[in-house]
């Protein structure tokens, strides 16, 4: 379970916890993976706070070791969650190093995950895979050039893998909220009226962590890959199926209204 340490990473391992009994909770915040795990005890659980940077390939191998040992056995279901925000800027105005950070964390992230654990789900042939994007993965809005491709390679990555292990019992999901009440809006990487405006959808439309993880794993349970938790991206998901050119422009106003 990668970040762990607040958020939906938190109310995921809070939940799967209570589920299972034992998880591994990594963050680069290793404090906030710690808390994360006094919780999970003070409800009974059991859990394991380890620090991950999941850009650096080495050390989810080393979180994939650590798992390993303390469980006893490779993992069963595996959480990659990790993720930051950013926006305000058009493309073109976006400064390549908040590209470079935001697919490290996003993307790459993702990927080393699904690198290091999936060939052991492979190999047992049952488990499961949890990969958490966005709606923003298919929204496409504007002024969030690089969280959009960030996880709109998630849900394209979580989908060939669907594919590639279809014939085993390895679920794989991805999850696709739209305003969640966290603190990822909370960062350097987005401009302030961007996350002023953030903040103020959050409060409106805004569900829970605890919605979300608790949603995702029922449908994950269920064996399904595409999980929108809530009503408006689901409603956003077809819109754009049933209306793309429509949609688009409906974007594009949107953005032009923006400060």
């Amino acid at each position: 379970m990668t970040g762990a340490g607040s958020g939906i990473g938190r109310a995921f391992a809070r939940e799967l916890a209570r589920r299972h009994g034992r998880v591994v909770c990594a963050d680069v915040d290793e404090a906030g993976a710690k808390d994360t795990v006094a919780r999970i005890e003070a409800d009974g659980g059991r859990g394991l706070a380890l620090g991950c940077d999941v850009a650096d390939k080495r050390q989810v191998w080393e979180l994939s070791e650590a798992a390993e040992h303390w469980l006893g056995h490779p993992p069963t279901l595996v959480v990659n969650n990790a993720g930051i925000g950013t926006g305000g800027h058009v493309l073109g105005e976006t400064p390549l190093s908040d590209w470079h950070r935001t697919l490290g964390v996003n993307l790459w992230g993702v990927v080393h995950g699904s690198h290091v654990f999936v060939p052991w789900l492979r190999a047992a042939g049952s488990g499961g895979i949890i990969n958490v994007a966005s709606a923003a993965s298919f929204a496409a809005a504007p002024r969030m050039g690089a969280y959009n491709v960030s996880k709109a390679a998630v849900l394209a990555l979580s989908e060939t893998l669907a594919a590639e292990l279809d014939g085993t019992d390895v679920v794989v999901s991805v999850v696709c909220p739209t305003f969640v009440k966290t603190s990822i809006a909370d960062n350097e990487l987005i401009d302030s009226a961007a996350a002023e405006l953030a903040a103020r959808l959050m409060r409106i439309t805004g569900v829970s962590p605890e919605f979300i993880a608790t949603r995702a794993l029922d449908a994950h349970d269920r064996g399904k890959l595409y999980i929108l938790p809530q009503r408006d991206a689901r409603l956003l998901w077809r819109f754009k199926r049933w209306a793309p050119r429509s949609y688009t422009r409906l974007a594009g106003l949107l953005g032009r209204s923006l400060p």
